[in-house]
């Protein structure tokens, strides 16, 4: 089965809806300058008792702000927008995969080796000028990937939606995927009809072979 993440958690409700719908993981953004800004008290307001299997999304972080989140929530997984050095240094520090965030706009950007990480997020890489290394909606040529072996697992991001999902896994061959601002019917307002509706669609095509 496709694995999904819900990237860019930020309310009760999106949470809700991940968890329902079986999502395998739930994304929450700590970069304050994402629409999807979350502090880790209300990510612990959101989850309740009721915690999934979740990703913190960090853009260059010193060990300080990764300490204060992880002091007051639980993360499974860390995806970082950092050098494969720093990203392995963040490793060692805290004991938790790590995936790297990875930019494409060319083959020679895709990883060749693990970089002694846990996982990469692939996505296209951020126009010039934009305020944020990842999450602008941009699509990737989803069939660049087909020939490349990735070195570790990986999921697909990027201008994901319920319309293109399916065509996306088979163009790329992912096994994973990765949506944010395609499953918002505004910056930072998560969809939880959008939510059901994206993971069923990955689901089917994995299923149908699209």
């Amino acid at each position: 089965m496709i694995a999904v993440k819900i990237c860019g958690i930020n309310s009760e409700a999106s949470y809700r809806a991940a968890v329902a719908v079986g999502a395998t993981w739930l994304g929450f953004n700590f970069y304050p300058r994402s629409p999807r800004w979350v502090t880790p008290e209300h990510v612990v307001a959101m989850a309740g008792d009721d915690w999934a299997p979740s990703v913190g999304l960090f853009v260059e972080p010193e060990d300080a702000a990764i300490c204060a989140v992880l002091g007051a929530c639980r993360l499974d997984v860390l995806q970082l927008y950092a050098s494969a050095e720093r990203c392995r240094a963040v490793r060692e520090r805290f004991g938790l995969p790590v995936w790297r965030a990875v930019g494409v706009s060319a083959l020679a950007d895709l990883p060749r080796d693990d970089e002694g990480l846990d996982g990469f997020v692939i996505e296209a890489k951020a126009p010039d000028g934009a305020d944020r290394p990842g999450g602008n909606g941009l699509r990737l040529d989803w069939a660049m990937l087909r020939g490349w072996r990735s070195p570790a697992p990986w999921l697909l991001a990027g201008g994901l939606t319920v319309e293109n999902v399916g065509a996306a896994i088979a163009a790329s061959g992912a096994h994973a995927v990765d949506v944010a601002s395609g499953v918002e019917t505004a910056p930072g307002q998560k969809s939880a009809a959008l939510i059901e509706a994206f993971v069923v669609a990955a689901r089917q095509a994995c299923e149908t072979g699209q």
